[in-house]
């Protein structure tokens, strides 16, 4: 392997390699991004004033609980959800099977909050569907009736999973894809069924695919906040916002995102041990694909309608309702808040998805670079921002650069008599920051992956024609990874504009985005004015979508 570590030996008994420029980088960047977690540890087991004994004797139990039943029913049911519109959609020809493969990821352009506010508007008292049991059968109250309550816990499990199961389908209809028509053929012949090739040949092979969705929503899931807030669900994320909102302790705050923390990695090794040991091999060397059943009659429609129910719930629902709203308030179009709200997200969101891909490929580049061992640990340690809330990230943010820019500001006031203000929780720099963290290990894996196919052949080429590392980079890596680096560019853009804790709690006075200004919107039961932004963030999601279900043919 070639290097670019230019090395200074110190004269003396020993001479000491210092690292270069490009392994330095990705050591200051890898830092940088484990650093907001961190300071979480730190802050826990060193607050200002001590609440865990309050907590654990009064509110900690009931976020666990819910945060755990929460975490459990949305991920068993998106499994559930995710898998079996999979194998449908993967195994057998039935009416609209082909549309509904790629409708069924239409979904993950909705944020979960987002389909709270439209199921709220669409279940309540004055929404339509109790508006028209009452007009139907005489009604006059609802003393005269019985309804389910909609602001509960079942309705965020609804939600959350109509918003999440699309995780567990895209993987696990990869992972049936990939799978042998040879296989299911010989289960046919020794007499298996429908149920039985799934539950003993396609469930087995798919479990790998199937576990790392679930986990994925489990983390997304104990992510979440506008949607357990909307429906008063006390959960670990929000009792984050309490304790350091309400009662103004931000150590009880990272204790509690302690919790959160420890939750999500015992999560991930639970993932990773339960396929420790199970492996399953292709033994064909030219794989068939799976030969497709074709359901008619009753079967068929049977098919569709269970393919149509998460499409419905989770895309024609939410884009139903907030798009009557949009229309009928069309004024709402242009109020000045929502062009505001617009140009923040398309800055603060292009902001942070350049620099994090920007130095995603330096990371992973860097780390190439150096034939050392230790720095390539440096790529899987940089993805745990991904795993942390951004309510968790928040914390571990907003506390060490308000500090930073406290003592920054004092001194060049004490030095010059010019008083900067606070320029790093001032702006939006702490916002971009935390989403380059948060979402680090989307363009670090795209990255990476993307520089994998890429054959060592031609760099050294370029090497040995007089190119540096970072003239290698730029004429031979970038040229060849660039569609990959603009799928990471994209995705990263699209969650920023979805992020809606980190935002809530870093953003400036004042400044809003799209996704905080459907939350104080809706918030305050505006759900008419909340519809423009609501929409246009749908759109921005329908674009990653599009490109994502292009990129899965």
């Amino acid at each position: 392997m070639i290097t670019d570590e230019k090395t200074q030996p110190l004269r003396g008994r020993f001479s000491v390699a210092l690292p270069g420029p490009w392994t330095s980088g990705a050591v200051l960047i890898a830092l940088l991004v484990v650093g907001p977690i961190a300071a979480v540890v730190w802050m826990a087991f060193n607050p200002v004033e001590n609440v865990w004994p309050h907590l654990m004797s009064t509110t900690l139990p009931r976020y666990m609980l819910n945060t755990l039943i929460l975490g459990l029913s949305v991920a068993v049911l998106a499994a559930a959800v995710g898998t079996g519109s999979a194998w449908l959609v993967t195994m057998y020809r039935f009416p609209g099977a082909r549309a509904l493969e790629w409708l069924l990821l239409t979904p993950l352009a909705i944020p979960a909050y987002v389909g709270a506010y439209a199921l709220v508007d669409f279940l309540e008292y004055s929404g339509p569907v109790q508006t028209g049991l009452r007009g139907i059968f005489g009604w006059e109250n609802a003393r005269d009736y019985w309804f389910p309550e909609i602001r509960s816990r079942w309705a965020a499990v609804m939600v959350l999973t109509a918003a999440l199961s699309p995780y567990v389908y895209l993987l696990t209809r990869q992972a049936f894809r990939e799978q042998s028509g040879g296989v299911y053929e010989v289960a046919r012949a020794l007499g298996s069924g429908a149920f039985g090739r799934f539950f003993r040949v396609g469930l087995p092979l798919a479990r790998p695919a199937i576990a790392a969705g679930g986990a994925i929503v489990m983390m997304e899931t104990l992510a979440d906040f506008g949607t357990v807030d909307f429906f008063a669900v006390q959960t670990l994320t929000t009792g984050i916002f309490t304790t350091w909102l309400e009662m103004g302790n931000a150590g009880g705050a990272a204790q509690i995102a302690m919790v959160i923390l420890g939750l999500v990695l015992v999560l991930t090794a639970l993932e990773k041990v339960s396929r420790r040991k199970s492996r399953f091999y292709q033994l064909e060397r030219q794989r068939r694909p799976v030969d497709r059943i074709t359901l008619t009659g009753l079967k068929g429609w049977l098919a569709t309608f269970a393919c149509v129910i998460p499409f419905a719930v989770g895309f024609v629902l939410p884009v139903s309702v907030l798009g009557w709203h949009a229309v009928m308030n069309a004024e709402g179009w242009l109020a000045p808040g929502l062009l505001r709200a617009l140009g923040h997200t398309i800055t603060v969101g292009g902001i942070a998805a350049v620099v994090t891909v920007l130095a995603a490929l330096f990371l992973v580049y860097g780390v190439r670079l150096t034939g050392a061992r230790a720095p390539r640990y440096l790529l899987p340690v940089s993805t745990v921002g991904y795993a942390a809330p951004g309510a968790v990230l928040a914390v571990g943010i907003l506390i060490p650069l308000a500090v930073i820019d406290n003592w920054q500001a004092d001194t060049i006031l004490a030095l010059t008599g010019w008083d900067p203000g606070l320029v790093l929780t001032g702006t939006a720099f702490a916002v971009i920051y935390a989403y380059a963290v948060r979402f680090f290990a989307i363009a670090q894996n795209a990255t990476d992956a993307a520089m994998e196919r890429v054959s060592p052949s031609l760099p050294m080429a370029a090497r040995s024609l007089g190119r540096s590392a970072g003239g290698a980079l730029r004429e031979v890596y970038v040229p060849l990874i660039r569609g990959s680096v603009g799928t990471a560019l994209l995705l990263v853009f699209v969650d920023c504009v979805k992020e809606l804790p980190a935002t809530l709690l870093l953003r400036p006075f004042n400044y809003n985005t799209l996704s905080t200004r459907v939350y104080e919107k809706a918030s305050l039961e505006q759900i008419g004015e909340a519809a423009p932004a609501a929409i246009l963030v749908i759109l921005v999601g329908l674009v990653a979508v599009g490109f994502l279900a292009r990129a899965n043919r």
